[in-house]
């Protein structure tokens, strides 16, 4: 005789996805510590054993197959007859004699985000962020500024996180009907050079606090975009912003409190021509706010990093538009996380 259930009978509830997400951070960590010890850099040579890359990386004995493996496991590694290699998209990415490496972003996350993070709690509790600023009056950005080298691998990061975004961008606005374009807050000046890349009619601007200057005229002169690309300094709250026929904000909004980010959408409609446009992107929270975790949680990263920063949906963004005059908005998927919002004058 049969021993089993209905058909339609309940499944029981399981912790799973609870244990799941409480241990998150341990998958995390291992991967930022191999970026951290130039795992996948190493390897971008060739395989290795698990000794001749215990050795190269300076591990102790103890637990360094179990690191390794768990990179395996995680599908950040490749093992074959003992031997270690890189995956694909790790050789790809997360290779720093790459052009394409991304672990600037990570190395970033490893060095800053990782233990800033542990008092989200605290956060949550007071309103006020945990950060090299926290106790204070300075924002991050007086904090991140103000140190050259922390300055250029912060901007190193951004245009790792961003590449893929402003590639979309190129790709997908009608760059067309416009001549001239401004990136605000620009940082190392990756959206001006995959835009003017794709679009040799287009002269470019990046704007960002004259302390950027020489890291995006050093990265535009490395894309051979010199005489199409120009750096100008200055703050976008108090300064002109420089003439454009389309503005765009990407990564920024959502470093401020509301009114400031009506105050910027305000500036950017005021300084563009009848015709011109603004793009704002972001990792833009799905306007039900159910099923974007990573704009929501991108979210509390700016309870961690800014005084009044927040994320916001696609439906929010519009109507600050909106609000600022724009006549007609509309809101486009890019790649990963990243949509753009819109906004014609």
């Amino acid at each position: 005789m049969s021993t089993a259930g209905p058909a339609n009978s309940p499944i029981a509830p399981s912790p799973a996805r609870i244990f799941e997400l409480a241990r998150a951070f341990w998958a995390s960590k291992t991967l930022l510590s191999a970026v951290e010890l130039g795992t996948f850099g190493a390897l971008a040579e060739g395989p290795m054993s698990a000794e001749e890359l215990r050795a190269r990386l300076g591990v102790h004995p103890r637990s360094a197959i179990d690191f390794f493996d768990a990179l395996v496991a995680l599908g950040m590694l490749v093992r074959d007859d003992g031997r270690y290699h890189n995956t694909e998209e790790t050789d790809l990415f997360l290779d720093p004699a790459k052009p394409s490496y991304l672990g600037g972003l990570l190395e970033m996350l490893n060095a800053r985000s990782y233990r800033y993070w542990g008092s989200l709690t605290e956060a949550l509790r007071t309103g006020q962020p945990r950060n090299e600023a926290s106790g204070t009056e300075d924002d991050l950005f007086d904090a991140l500024y103000r140190d050259p080298d922390r300055l250029r691998r912060f901007l190193h990061a951004m245009s790792g996180v961003s590449s893929g975004t402003a590639a979309a961008i190129a790709s997908q606005f009608p760059w067309q009907r416009h001549q001239v374009f401004c990136d605000l807050g620009t940082a190392q000046g990756t959206l001006p050079v995959r835009v003017a890349q794709r679009h040799p009619h287009l002269r470019g601007v990046g704007f960002d606090l004259r302390q950027v200057g020489p890291v995006f005229d050093e990265f535009v002169a490395g894309h051979g975009l010199s005489s199409r690309v120009s750096f100008h300094g200055g703050d976008f709250f108090t300064d002109p912003l420089p003439p454009a026929d389309v503005y765009v904000l990407g990564r920024i909004l959502h470093d401020w409190d509301l009114e400031t980010k009506r105050l910027l959408l305000r500036r950017a409609y005021d300084a563009l021509p009848e015709g011109g446009a603004v793009i704002v992107y972001d990792m833009i929270i799905d306007d039900a706010r159910r099923t974007h975790a990573l704009g929501l949680l991108m979210s509390l990263n700016m309870l961690i990093e800014t005084r009044g920063g927040f994320d916001y949906t696609g439906a929010d963004c519009q109507g600050w538009m909106a609000e600022a005059g724009f006549r007609k908005t509309y809101v486009e998927p890019l790649v990963g996380p990243d949509s753009m919002v819109v906004g014609l004058k």
